[in-house]
């Protein structure tokens, strides 16, 4: 199987129930990654065994600090020239990288590529449940870069427990980061009763806190 210079960084803390299918769909892709790296945030349950199933993943577990930690040490870590995240319950297309790749090809001056999303469910039988017409986004999941432009940007935030994307995604325009996005869905995201948006306590309030850094830093304040 062709291979790209790709390192995939998926952070998980107690993922046994969807884990499995997001490694599948990173090893099934059509181009695949060379370099898989799972950051395991202080898992309790089998997270662990069902990782390290699958062959050539780089595992390493931390204390539980927060997926924006997890997915900076996956950063950290990482070799290869691009970098793509993915959440543990989340599924990435067949052709994800490949057509993304190819655009990053076609368009030398876009530093990171995006592209559309649905949000699923599974039945009771397994089969995948469409809840969304297809979307564009900002979610780590959909994104391709290089490695020196995620740092060019800089880690992210674990001030907040949630949220910490839209603070990343500010810093990355207010750096004249050059983006684009591809029409196909590359991202599946699924949605369950343990999503972290709605279990996170106070998320409210790591919102406002993230829009008022982003305020000040823009005004030239001290955060």
């Amino acid at each position: 199987m062709p291979t790209a210079e790709v390192s995939t960084i998926i952070p998980v803390r107690n993922g046994a129930a969807f884990i499995e299918d997001a490694l599948k769909s990173v090893y099934e892709q059509s181009l695949a990654p060379t370099e898989v790296i799972v950051i395991d945030d202080g898992s309790e349950d089998d997270t662990a065994s069902i990782v390290k199933r699958f062959s050539r993943v780089i595992y390493e577990k931390q204390p539980p600090l927060g997926q924006a930690t997890a997915r900076n040490r996956g950063a950290d870590i990482a070799s290869q020239k691009y970098i793509a995240f993915l959440d543990a319950d989340d599924l990435w297309s067949h052709k994800k990288l490949e057509l993304q790749l190819a655009f990053l090809a076609e368009n030398p001056e876009i530093e990171i590529v995006s592209g559309q999303m649905i949000q699923f469910s599974t039945s009771d039988s397994g089969q995948i449940v469409q809840h969304t017409e297809a979307t564009p986004a900002n979610l780590p999941g959909l994104m391709l870069m290089t490695r020196e432009t995620f740092w060019r940007v800089g880690p992210y935030s674990s001030e907040w427990r949630v949220g910490e994307v839209i603070e990343w995604w500010a810093r990355a325009i207010d750096q004249n980061i050059k983006t684009g996005a591809i029409p196909e869905v590359v991202l599946k995201r699924r949605i369950h009763q343990h999503n972290l948006g709605k279990v996170a306590e106070t998320p409210i309030r790591d919102y406002l806190g993230i829009l008022n850094t982003i305020v000040r830093r823009r005004r030239g304040e001290q955060a």
